[in-house]
């Protein structure tokens, strides 16, 4: 991308970001809705890997079926880009208004003990809007997010996240990522990660869906390595109650138990396997807020993909760099950009 570029893309950003915020909230999320439909109608290469995949997930479908699910999907995402830009408005009585909680007892009592936790999050629903709740609600979420380009636009949205509380770690450009994540954990951070699909030749591969998938290993590893509890979570739109719009459903599910026996590779394997079984349930109960227009799947890979690293092989702890995020790719439309990095 060009200087020029750069300027272009963050004048574009600041504007929209100034603009929707401005706006009455029914006519924003209505603006989000049209530019969904617009993005749907043209299918362009992430509307179809979100097609693709859905039709992975749901095969039970017909085409028609298929279509609509996949103009929800495209909704649901805009949503969250709607949500987004908004969210630093938000009250903390309008923040926690707008999610239910389910299942967060067990994650209290972890942190109120003094013990991390370690939340492992798939491409669900809104997890910016999860994040800040349960910042004010249960602890700082420490966090991980991929250095963008224009370097301005990059800095914005870590000072969003920060505004609300969040510590968030650059994925390039600073200290070692696994090692700052140990060290939160020891301390007794909330640290959630999106795991959901590896970039690298680091992940392992997990039954997903009724599908073979590769997916990050930071989550398991961290708790492997510290001790933090895992705690798998899903992230969902509902209807609010009282008719207006929508709001995030962050179910936490139990702590994932670290195996007694096997190396350590054996143990994050069987633990990321777990977390796959509990994300499977939700993307098929909740398979249009599910926003995955990346290949996950095995049999979308390309074979260079499918290498395994050292890592994969041997039976020590994993090295930092097996842990390292992967590069998020730009997905349509062009916010995708400044989403969050795939988290390990």
């Amino acid at each position: 991308m060009s200087r020029l570029s750069e300027r272009a893309t963050l004048a574009a950003y600041r504007a929209g970001w100034s603009l929707v915020r401005r706006m009455p909230a029914r006519l924003a999320y209505g603006a989000f809705d049209l530019l969904a439909d617009v993005a749907w109608r043209r299918r362009g290469k992430s509307v179809e890997r979100m097609r693709s995949n859905y039709a992975t997930v749901r095969p039970e479908l017909s085409p028609a079926e298929l279509d609509t699910l996949v103009r929800a999907g495209m909704r649901s995402y805009l949503r969250y880009w709607c949500d987004s830009f908004r969210l630093p408005d938000r009250s903390i009585e309008e923040l926690v208004d707008g999610v239910r909680a389910v299942g967060d007892d067990a994650v209290r009592a972890q942190l109120q003990s003094g013990r991390s936790a370690v939340i492992f999050l798939g491409h669900m629903g809104n997890w910016d809007f999860g994040g800040a709740w349960s910042t004010t609600q249960l602890a700082p979420v420490t966090a991980v997010a991929e250095r963008l380009k224009p370097e301005e636009l990059f800095d914005e949205f870590v000072a969003f996240r920060e505004g609300l509380g969040m510590r968030i770690i650059p994925l390039t450009g600073g200290s070692d990522v696994f090692r700052e994540l140990t060290e939160a954990c020891r301390s007794g951070a909330l640290v959630a990660l999106l795991a959901d699909r590896d970039l690298t030749k680091g992940g392992v591969e997990v039954d997903f869906c009724g599908q073979r998938a590769r997916m990050a290993i930071g989550p398991a590893a961290l708790a492997v390595n510290t001790g933090a509890a895992l705690f798998p979570a899903m992230v969902h739109y509902e209807p609010h109650p009282r008719g207006h719009g929508w709001r995030t459903v962050v179910t936490f599910h139990d702590a994932v138990a670290v195996p007694a026996e096997g190396t350590t590779r054996d143990k994050v394997q069987a633990m990321t396997q777990v977390c796959a079984d509990v994300l499977s349930q939700g993307v098929r109960e909740h398979t249009h807020d599910w926003h995955m227009m990346q290949r996950v799947f095995t049999k979308d890979l390309d074979g260079d993909r499918l290498s395994p690293s050292p890592a994969d092989s041997s039976p020590a702890a994993p090295s930092p760099a097996a842990h390292s995020p992967a590069a998020h790719r730009p997905a349509e439309p062009r916010p995708a950009e400044s989403r969050p990095a795939d988290l390990t």
